[in-house]
């Protein structure tokens, strides 16, 4: 017997541009195709949706034929009924028209994977139909940059939140903003982000991330700090320097040209390659040692997987989590409250394998030991939640 109805879109075209370097896919799918890029929105879904794969008895997915739903439904043994045709080649209408069409249905659910500009999609429709507005729904993260604070933390994540609902546990609901980049500007190493509106999702702290701070750290004084830390330490092999403005300021302090949300190679504190892809990553670093530079997201807690999707599992697992350096300053690891470190690698197994205590860099010479453990991974271990375990 059916109890529980789930909508569900995937916008096949969602984080298209990630590891090419492109800083998202609003545009330029047809371009990052072309250098390479695989759509990965469906595999995401599917780590979803496996979380709740022993209830498929239990559940109707309704959706888009083919790549926008279908295909990764039934794959996974759901009943599955299409209400829209999908296109051969998708745009951002298409994913607008399924929720259009999903709203006329009885669903006690909405799933979408993709990005902030897919959220902005399903707001969109939300903000015109002449429906009642307390239909949950919620992201799976597929996109390059995701600002809103209705995706799950990890597709996996986004799966344990439907598992709660299935499970009957009580799950609050909680209003959240739809957040979006002007990418032609990203591109051109300016974040500027805007307010679209609110959607209503299962307001679970534990697995439904928050909106992204932004702005760099007020106190330079710290930063410097933590650049002339990572410089003195800093040998003959290869540096990958991640996103975001801390690492950006050690590049500043190499008085190296730095691309503030892309990925840079470093030797010998020169540089040797700027804002590449996933693929040139992996060619330049190949048979040589090589350690990952990286920060997390203010207010977020992602290491990886939140705009710097050239950072490939491939990559990652190459360079081993002992060549991985976190740089933070105090200041956004207390703002967390608490929260662990979080990794969305897109590899499930990888980003499990990469969990444990990590030496944060916090200053010259001052460094935290910090957790990094996705919330439904740590829940499930039974791991303590307390992600500090000490100073030095």
């Amino acid at each position: 017997m059916i109890r529980f109805r789930l909508g569900l879109v995937i916008n096949p075209l969602a984080g298209l541009g990630g590891c090419v370097g492109l800083k998202g896919s609003d545009g330029v799918a047809d371009e990052a195709l072309a250098l390479g890029a695989e759509p990965k929105a469906a595999l995401r879904m599917m780590q979803a949706l496996e979380v709740i794969r022993d209830y498929a008895d239990d559940i109707e997915v309704i959706t888009a034929l083919g790549i926008m739903g279908e295909d990764v439904a039934k794959s996974l043994g759901f009943t599955t009924r299409v209400v829209y045709q999908t296109p051969d080649k998708t745009q951002a209408l298409d994913t607008q028209a399924v929720v259009r069409a999903l709203l006329d249905e009885p669903l006690d659910l909405l799933l979408f994977a993709g990005g902030d500009g897919t959220a902005r999609d399903v707001y969109s429709v939300f903000e015109q139909a002449t429906i009642d507005d307390k239909l949950p729904v919620l992201g799976v993260p597929a996109g390059v940059k995701i600002h809103s604070g209705v995706y799950g933390i990890t597709p996996h994540a986004s799966g344990m939140v439907v598992k709660m609902l299935l499970d009957g546990e009580l799950v609050s609901l909680m209003s959240a903003d739809v957040m979006d980049i002007d990418e032609v500007a990203f591109r051109q190493g300016t974040v500027r982000a805007k307010r679209f509106g609110e959607l209503l999702v299962p307001a679970e702290p534990r697995y439904v991330q928050a909106v992204k701070m932004g702005g760099k750290e007020v106190d330079e004084l710290v930063l410097a700090d933590i650049a002339a830390d990572v410089i003195n330490q800093m040998e003959d092999e290869l540096y990958i320097m991640g996103s975001g403005s801390t690492v950006a300021f050690v590049m500043e302090e190499l008085a190296l040209d730095n691309t503030l949300l892309g990925v840079d190679l470093i030797q010998d504190k020169n540089l040797v390659g700027s804002d590449l892809t996933a693929n040139e990553l992996l060619e330049l670093t190949q048979d040589k040692p090589t350690k990952l530079v990286i920060t997390l997201i203010g207010g977020q807690g992602h290491i990886l997987g939140r705009g710097n999707q050239q950072l490939s599992s491939e990559l990652i697992r190459r360079i081993g989590k002992d060549n991985i350096i976190i740089l933070a300053t105090k200041t956004k690891l207390k703002a967390l409250d608490g929260r662990p470190l979080i990794v969305d690698s897109g590899d499930p197994k990888l980003d499990s394998e990469l969990g444990g205590y990590y030496k944060v860099t916090t200053g010259y010479h001052d460094y935290v030991m910090y957790q990094v453990a996705n919330p439904d991974l740590l829940v499930a271990a039974d791991v303590s939640a307390n992600p500090v375990l000490m100073e030095s």
